[in-house]
């Protein structure tokens, strides 16, 4: 019985990055072996087992064999023959299939270690083609290391896309990944990625749909709004934003998607067209519902936000009223997060003065302090409390705009 430690601890540990976590694979052992030595089962589909003190996953060395369309279409065999170089072949990208032995030596049959110096994502061997998934890996791996796709891969990406292998992807499989590549250092390169094998059309097709579409270079200087969407999101990256607000930066414009050609480049009521993208998206990924709802309130009223000191103190109030800000203030600041990350995603605006969020969460402190128990004790016409209530609120929102420094 041999261990090794695999995949991303060995790739991290060479890239010079922390090690979060260990995954081993057990080389000469039977499942009985491993529960003579105390292990824990927990593998439903193949042997798995945690380490009786350390709690790390152990697993046997395994191969597999396609059996049917999609993740969950394989069989596995384990058993103590297996080698380690017949389970380092059945892995995704050369950069994960090194070990490491007890001794700190090297494993790396398929020459991992090349392709990270090289900066290069590159699949182990053809049975790469048998899982979809491994697409989404390799543009969420991108996203993380930002390296390039190799030719050969890319090429078997594309006859992935081609044959609908990657149409029998589930839609929770899809969102798991596509969460974890948004939360990467550069989140633009997962869907460049995936755009660039023919994926993106198939699994988000909505977000795929803004490659090529003009905008005004006057406000946009990258005029493709497939480009401002991925400036935008790695600008959510660099401020820190969480997943959420990163989805909502990937929703903000989709509307622009549906203008009519003939109004091009200009983009109309852009907002009130993204409200149905947003949902359908939302709804066939099964995205959480605070990413759903912070996106469509980012898609209706971003441009509200880019505008603020044009807006009416009543304007600003159903603004707050629209986004829930009044009830939900921390949301309300991710929304306005999410609209300074659109404005740096311009070319040539990463670092442009963005005064509009200062100044509308001024106005909604001044909005959220009219004490509205007080004006219901005090009203004798109890049926006009509520405009009571809003015409003291304008009241503050007007002050706190002529306190504003301009």
């Amino acid at each position: 019985m041999k261990t090794y430690i695999v995949g991303g601890a060995v790739r991290d540990r060479l890239l010079g990055l922390p090690v979060r976590d260990r995954d081993w694979v057990v080389v000469g052992a039977s499942p009985e072996d491993m529960l003579a030595r105390g292990f824990m089962p927990v593998g439903r589909d193949f042997p798995v087992f945690l380490h009786p003190q350390t709690h790390e996953e152990y697993a046997l060395a395994r191969t597999e064999r396609k059996t049917a369309r999609g993740y969950h279409g394989f069989s596995f065999h384990a058993a103590p023959d297996v080698t380690l170089e017949q389970d380092l072949a059945r892995r995704d990208l050369t950069i994960n299939a090194i070990a490491e032995d007890e001794d700190g030596r090297l494993i790396d049959p398929y020459h991992g270690q090349e392709d990270l110096q090289a900066g290069m994502l590159r699949h182990v061997g053809p049975a790469f083609v048998e899982d979809p998934v491994r697409i989404l890996r390799l543009a969420r791996f991108a996203a993380r290391f930002g390296f390039a796709t190799a030719p050969d891969t890319l090429a078997l990406m594309r006859s992935m896309v081609a044959d609908g292998e990657v149409d029998a992807l589930v839609p929770e499989r899809v969102w798991q990944e596509v969460a974890r590549g948004l939360m990467e250092d550069r989140p633009s390169r997962l869907f460049s990625t995936l755009r660039e094998c023919g994926a993106l059309a198939r699994v988000m097709p909505e977000v795929d749909a803004l490659y090529g579409v003009p905008q005004r270079a006057d406000y946009h200087p990258e005029v493709d709004t497939g480009i401002h969407m991925e400036l935008v999101l790695d600008a959510a990256a660099r401020e820190g934003l969480p997943l959420a607000a990163r989805y909502a930066a990937l929703c903000h414009d989709l509307g622009k998607a549906l203008t009519p050609a003939d109004v091009l480049p200009r983009h109309i009521a852009h907002e009130q067209r993204g409200v149905a993208p947003v949902e359908a998206l939302s709804a066939r990924l099964k995205v959480p519902a605070e990413c759903r709802d912070l996106a469509l309130i980012t898609c209706r009223f971003h441009t509200h936000v880019h505008r603020a000191r044009e807006l009416r103190p009543a304007t600003v109030l159903k603004l707050f009223r629209d986004a829930d800000a009044l009830r939900r203030p921390a949301r309300f600041l991710d929304f306005l997060a999410v609209c300074r990350a659109d404005c740096h995603g311009r070319t040539g605006y990463a670092d442009a003065v963005y005064p509009q969020a200062d100044y509308l969460l001024a106005l909604l402190a001044a909005a959220r302090a009219v004490d509205a128990g007080a004006i219901a004790a005090a009203c004798t016409d109890k049926a006009s409390i509520p405009q009571q209530v809003d015409a003291a609120r304008v009241a503050a929102i007007t002050t706190a705009q002529a306190a504003f420094p301009s």
